[in-house]
Parts: structure tokens; sequence; C-alpha cells
């Protein structure tokens, strides 16, 4: 029986404050995910995400629309503070204490992808509520009634408004490890049918676990079948409409299609395929679990083999087989010379 590789954004949870709201994609209400989650963090202006930590996953995010400002307290007493602007990628190590603000006018809308299917958070709010005035103050050197007058809470902030003026030094514009320009960067990739570019870590060094392609297909685009060998894949559908087809080892076929807000995951080495539906452009932001994703496609990988063996596995014509392209790379964008079927 097929299951689900596909996830509407009305099947996830969504938490909600007055500085926005985050909506979520795990193992619980996603169960075909391995290794991997989804968060869409939408912040109002004057928002911010609280302090925090991940204990268990890295944070590769993107920022779909505004422009954020991210801190960074990491092991070694190192600080990074940063701004990432629409278009550009930027990523948190487990473990490290970060704060996501948005430093624009207008609503920032980020899309987070975890190298865990069921990330743990530890939020500063709940984190310091937990010890005792006398701990506290311990710490910093005072007087534990100094404590008594922070408001203790039993749940995280999550996302709150900022009070007071944002503020920051011109120095959060100059490039950060942790940040990346995808959408700045010249596409791998370029054909009539779409584009293709690639943050992994031979261009970003920074990532550990994670990479990210950002896949533009035109009306006349097809993303070849292929599959990943030694990743899965998580992909989120920013813009058009699209359709896919996956291979589960039991001989089933999942094939749906996929509009604007639309998440999918594929396990490693399941065969799939993505096709735009419109005329107009189809733009996903994919999501693997290794630094360098790698590809076998079909344009180049059927002919590796003679005639004679695919012949004989398909019980068909050698000539069939004789008659089709040989290329000795896999073209990974190819145009629909054929109309939807």
């Amino acid at each position: 029986m097929s299951i689900s590789h596909l996830f509407h954004s009305s099947d996830a949870f969504i938490q909600q404050t007055e500085g926005g709201k985050r909506i979520v994609a795990n193992k619980s209400n996603f169960p075909i995910l391995q290794g991997m989650s989804f968060y869409r963090l939408i912040l109002n202006p004057h928002a911010v995400r609280e302090p925090h930590w991940h204990a268990n996953a890295d944070e590769l995010g993107y920022c779909l629309q505004g422009q954020i400002l991210i801190s960074i307290y990491d092991t070694n007493n190192v600080k990074k503070t940063f701004m990432v602007n629409q278009g550009e990628a930027f990523l948190i190590p487990s473990g490290a204490l970060h704060s996501i603000e948005n430093a624009s006018n207008e609503i920032s809308d980020l899309i987070l992808q975890f190298s865990h299917e069921q990330p743990e958070d530890f939020a500063i709010s709940s984190t310091l509520s937990l010890f005792t005035d006398a701990v506290l103050g311990n710490t910093w050197n005072k007087n534990s009634a100094y404590f008594k007058q922070l408001t203790r809470v039993t749940q995280e902030t999550l996302i709150t408004l900022r009070k007071g003026t944002l503020t920051y030094s011109q120095d959060v514009f100059y490039d950060s490890p942790n940040r990346f320009k995808l959408d700045a960067t010249p596409p791998l990739i370029k054909t009539e049918g779409g584009s293709a570019k690639l943050a992994r870590k031979s261009v970003w060094p920074a990532l550990r676990n994670q990479a990210i392609y950002s896949l533009k297909l035109t009306g006349q685009g097809m993303r070849e079948p292929h599959w990943h060998p030694e990743t899965a894949e998580l992909g989120f559908v920013h813009k058009g409409k699209g359709r896919m087809s996956i291979l589960s080892p039991d001989g089933s076929i999942d094939t749906y299609e996929m509009n604007e807000g639309d998440i999918y995951f594929i396990p490693k080495a399941y065969p799939h395929h993505i096709e735009n539906l419109t005329t107009n452009p189809l733009h996903l932001l994919i999501f693997f679990d290794q630094v360098m994703p790698g590809d076998i496609g079909f344009t180049a990988s059927l002919k590796a083999f003679s005639n004679e063996i695919l012949a004989s596995s398909l019980n068909s014509s050698e000539a069939f087989f004789e008659n089709l392209p040989l290329y000795y790379e896999d073209l990974f964008i190819v145009d629909k010379l054929n109309p939807l079927d």
C-alpha cells in the first residue's frame, strides 16, 4: 500500500502568539519523515523568536520574505550576529543559543529544515524559570531577592514582540560563514527547462549535515526521473504547481499534485520525478540530509548497460533501446516534448 509522501500546510501543527506563528511538520503529523523535519516561521513586524537552542538538530533556514537579524552564541564563547535577506539561507548548529528578529517593517516569512524528524527545543524563558532565585542569584553574584521580580513561565514564550527599538551595528551586513546568498549564486545548471542553484559543502563550508537546492522549472521543464543513493529529500513548493511520482520498494506508486505551501518527503534511493503542470514557473526549495547530495538520473544511467541486458530485463526489442539517445552525464533538467498525460 502506498504511503503518501505529500504534506499539506493545513495538516501542520500551528503555534501562534501576538508576534507571529510557527507551522510544524515533524514525525508526529508527517510519519514518513526520517532524519528531517520542516517548520515555517512567520514573524510580524517587531517580532522576535526568543533565544533558544535545539538539542538534537542543526537548523537550515531560507528567507522567503522580509529581512531578519540572527544572533548566535556558540561554544568557545563565539558570538555571531548577521542580517539575512530575502533569498538567502542560514545555518544554526545544534545546541547553539540563537534568536531570530524581524528587522523589517513587513512580515518576515522563513522556512526551516532540521536534521532530525523530531527536533527538541529549549527556550531561554522556560529554562530560566526552572531555576530558583537562590540558584540564579549565585550564578550572577546577586542577592536571591533580586530575582523575585523575574516573571516565570511554564511554557516557552516562543515568539514575542520586541520591547524597545531594534539596534545593530553595520557589521551585520558583512559576510558570515553561517549565511549563504543562495538566490545570488550563479546556477550550476541552466536550460530552457529551468535552473538549479546549489548550497552544499563545496560552496558553503559551514554545512555539517544538510544542503539546500533552489530548483526552478519553466512551463517546459521537468526534473528527469532519478534517485539519490545516500540522501533523503524534503521539498517545499514556493511557487507554482507541480506533479511528482515516487516508487516504493513494495512496487506501489505515489503520484500527486503539489501546490504552493505543500511539502514532500522522499526516502533515500526512492526513484521519483518532478514536472511543472502550468505555463508559470515552478519553484521548489529542496533540502537534503547530506552536505554533498548525489543523484543518478535515467538519461545517463540506463544506457550505461548494454541493449541486450535492457531488452532482456524489460522483455523488449534491442532496437527500442538502440534508438534511445546516449548520454554520458545526466541531463538533470529536461524539456517536455510531449503534452501532459
